[in-house]
Parts: structure tokens; C-alpha cells; sequence
């Protein structure tokens, strides 16, 4: 997890007691807690040295007792866990939506298939026409997306049209699969389309790039977005503890 809110007014209140090495303890504490998504091991020692402090032991032991919990050697803070279980909500149903609006342009595509292959013969006198209709289909965006915001699909199909791309429905499923190997949502990877002018997506295309695609630096943006809207405020000390 590489984000989480960050209420300047209310963490100053509630830690102003705090000397500047119990809150920079407090601070890589929770870092390490969120980072890895899970209480921290280990005896104080051992925790002290995960977060680069083993030096300032007393410091560390301090926050740990007023702001965690010891259970079966595992430092606990039932807040941040409330948290990381909201945040994987959040991820697990982005990914469900995008499966099974993938489900969806899979069954359309195959009803396009079908009719297709029941047409009768074409003859020279129908050449025209049927690629009269194949131009009209192909210049017809598909829908937007239920996982892609209107900003998002907006930007894309600008540039899907100034590359004189149009939007098809196997455009867009072959972006979605790419994704998935790339380990990102299909927004995010349409948001990286955007940045590098691509008027297609390739997982391959990410490999050695600035930015790692761990979850996709687009992906934890769009991931923030939600988080933004409902979750609610981890400095909240009484349900800290």
C-alpha cells in the first residue's frame, strides 16, 4: 500500500507532546506498518532496526506502547489495519468490475461473430455497400468503460481520433488483457496511452521505464481518487488503539 490520508491539523494535535525523534519514530512506524500491510514483528529492538532507529530504541519503545498494541509478539494498531482492509476492498472490486466488463465486450464480440458468419454470400453488387457499413461501425466509438472515468475515456478517444484510430470494442478488450499482465486497471493503462501519445497497450512496453509498474503509478492514482472519496481520517486516535 503506497498511500494513505494524511491529516496535517489532526496528527499535529494529537502528537504535539511527541519529541522530534518520537515523531519521526511515530511517522516511519506507520510508513513501515502501511508499506507492508501488516502489525509490526518483532521485540523493540528488532522494530527499531526495520525502521532505521535501532539507535534510538527508548524513542521507539515510547510510540509503540502509546499508539500500538502487543499481541503474540506483533505490534498492532487497529486503525491502520481498518485502513489496508479498506484499501483492498477497493482494489479487489476495481478488479472485478474490470473483469466483468472484459466478460461483457467478450459476449458482444462473440454475438458479432455469429451473426457474421450466418450472413449469406456476398456478391460484386454487394461490395459497396457492405464497405459503406464496415466504414460506418468502425468510425462508431464503443461505449466508455464502467472502470474508466469520463476524463480518462475523454482524453483517449481525443487521441484514439487524432490518430485516426477509431475505438472498437476489440481495441479496447486487447488493452484491457495487456493490463493484466501488467498488473494495472485499464484506466491506468489508458491514462499511460494519454502521457506517451500510444494508441495501444503493451505490458512488454512497460519494462524499463522510469516509473515501475509495481500496481502502476496511474493505477495508485486512480486507486487515491477512490480512497479519497470514503475513506476516512487515520489520525483519528480513538480508534487507533
Amino acid at each position: 500500500m503506497h498511500y494513505y490520508q494524511f491529516n496535517i491539523g489532526d496528527y499535529a494535535s494529537h502528537t504535539r507532546n511527541l519529541s522530534l525523534l518520537e515523531d519521526l519514530a511515530y511517522r516511519k512506524l506507520l510508513d513501515e506498518y502501511y508499506l507492508h500491510e501488516r502489525p509490526l514483528n518483532g521485540c523493540i529492538t528488532d522494530v527499531a532496526r526495520q525502521i532505521g532507529m535501532k539507535d534510538y530504541q527508548a524513542e521507539v519503545a515510547f510510540v509503540l506502547k502509546s499508539f500500538f498494541t502487543n499481541k503474540e509478539d506483533a505490534w498492532i494498531n487497529k486503525r491502520a489495519d481498518r485502513e489496508i482492509m479498506h484499501y483492498a476492498s477497493k482494489l479487489d472490486q476495481a478488479s472485478r468490475a474490470g473483469k466483468a466488463s472484459a466478460e461483457v465486450r467478450r459476449n458482444g464480440r462473440s454475438t458479432d461473430v455469429q451473426l457474421t458468419n450466418n450472413q449469406q454470400p456476398i456478391t460484386n453488387n454487394h461490395k459497396t455497400l457492405t464497405s459503406t457499413s464496415k466504414t460506418i461501425v468502425a468510425n462508431r466509438d464503443c461505449n466508455r468503460p464502467e472502470t474508466v472515468s469520463e476524463q480518462v475515456w475523454s482524453d483517449f478517444q481525443t487521441l484514439r481520433r487524432a490518430k485516426k484510430a477509431p475505438i472498437t470494442n476489440s481495441a479496447i478488450s486487447k488493452i484491457d488483457k495487456e493490463a493484466g499482465k501488467a498488473g494495472i486497471l485499464l484506466e491506468a493503462a489508458l491514462v499511460e496511452c494519454c502521457a506517451r501519445g500510444w494508441t495501444g497497450f503493451k505490458a512488454d512496453w512497460m519494462k524499463g521505464k522510469a516509473e515501475p509498474f509495481d500496481l502502476g503509478a496511474a493505477t495508485q492514482r486512480i486507486l487515491q481518487r477512490e480512497l479519497d472519496k470514503e475513506s476516512t481520517n487515520p489520525w483519528d486516535l480513538e480508534a487507533i488503539k
